[in-house]
């Protein structure tokens, strides 16, 4: 009996803790319920405007970075340097002497030149003298003439050959690495120093032939660089191929550039952006207010429902030309529509907005 009791107690006892339990478990149940059934808070999100521009419509292409004057100064004769007069690096003037070579056999020959043209020169003038006088013949006299001539040829060949032992700036420009060295024997076109002019300068790239009705000489050109990402550099196309590449069917194009501060060089690859004497009138957006995907771009477009809410719609968009942060919208937005510009990943279709006010936003910042 007394067994009994107690088994009866513990009953109680256990359906008294287990009705706690579900009573409690009954009352969250009943509280998360209550709150899932509450309207969701709306997100704070930040917007833009779409905006009509004026965008100059352009073709875009790489290329690379020439001299319009450029080589590699070489020797025209063998010879030991005997004097070098510049540095690596050094701006020049055309006609700047850069090194010179030994000339010592090269005067010697000039001077027994010299002299035998003086001797040829008193014996034209003495037959010439002679020859009004009848005193010599016709003959005489021209091949005293002849010997003349040929004597102050031979001078004069002379004379380059000793001035081919100096070699000179070919052009303006500035020079690069010397590759010579003091009293060192130079063969015959052995490499000296690399001289480029560097303002102006070209840039060389090609376009698909479709684009050839498009490109005419005079048409801006902005080319961009990495050596300086954050510089546009200006100019024009100045040349364009008389033909198409038959392998690639694309034409040559070739445009000067203004580049007084040498911040461009010679090799360097770069981004063309090819002009067109005309201006589009086009939808744009920053780009971080489109969400880019694999099934198509979209943004968040902010409108109200039928209670006045804030609301946001997702529109699909087919986005264009990228320039300075913003993205043309050639379908599927209005100029004027107010489109969410940050936090998109956070956003669904319907969901209700408050717009951060600027002063908020700033503080927050």
């Amino acid at each position: 009996m007394r067994t009994a009791s107690r088994f009866v107690i513990a009953i109680i006892f256990l359906g008294v803790v287990l009705g706690g339990i579900f009573g409690y478990k009954f009352m969250q149940f009943g509280q998360m319920k209550e709150m899932l059934s509450q309207p969701q808070p709306p997100a704070i999100i930040s917007v833009t405007k779409a905006t009509t521009e004026n965008w100059q419509p352009s073709i875009k292409a790489v290329g690379s970075i020439e001299a319009v004057n450029g080589i590699a100064v070489s020797n025209e004769v063998p010879g030991v340097i005997k004097t070098i007069n510049f540095e690596s690096g050094d701006n020049v003037k055309k006609g700047d002497i850069l090194i010179e070579l030994d000339a010592a056999i090269d005067e010697a020959a000039l001077r027994t030149r010299r002299a035998e043209a003086q001797l040829a020169d008193q014996d034209f003038k003495r037959i010439s003298d002679l020859l009004p006088k009848r005193a010599v013949s016709q003959a005489q006299y021209d091949t005293a003439k002849a010997n003349y001539d040929a004597a102050r040829a031979r001078v004069n060949e002379a004379q380059a050959q000793l001035d081919k032992k100096i070699i000179r700036a070919p052009f303006d420009g500035r020079l690069g690495i010397r590759m010579v060295n003091q009293g060192e024997y130079l063969p015959t076109g052995s490499p000296i120093v690399e001289v480029n002019m560097l303002n102006p300068i070209y840039v060389d790239y090609t376009l698909s032939e479709k684009h050839l009705a498009n490109v005419d000489r005079g048409f801006p050109v902005s080319v961009t660089v990495a050596a300086v990402p954050d510089q546009k550099f200006e100019g024009k196309v100045s040349a364009i191929n008389t033909s198409v590449s038959p392998e690639t069917r694309t034409v040559r194009i070739r445009a000067t550039l203004n580049n007084d501060e040498h911040l461009l060089r010679p090799g360097m690859f770069a981004t063309i952006q090819t002009g067109q004497p005309r201006d589009n009138k086009v939808v744009t957006l920053p780009r971080t207010a489109i969400s880019y995907n694999t099934y198509g771009n979209f943004v968040f477009v902010v409108t109200e429902n039928d209670n006045g809410d804030l609301i946001v719609e997702r529109r699909t968009v087919i986005t264009g030309e990228v320039r300075n942060g913003r993205t043309s919208i050639t379908s599927g937005l209005e100029s004027g529509e107010t489109v969410v510009s940050k936090g998109l990943l956070r956003l669904r279709a319907g969901q209700r907005v408050q717009i951060q006010d600027e002063s908020e936003k700033e503080a927050s910042e």
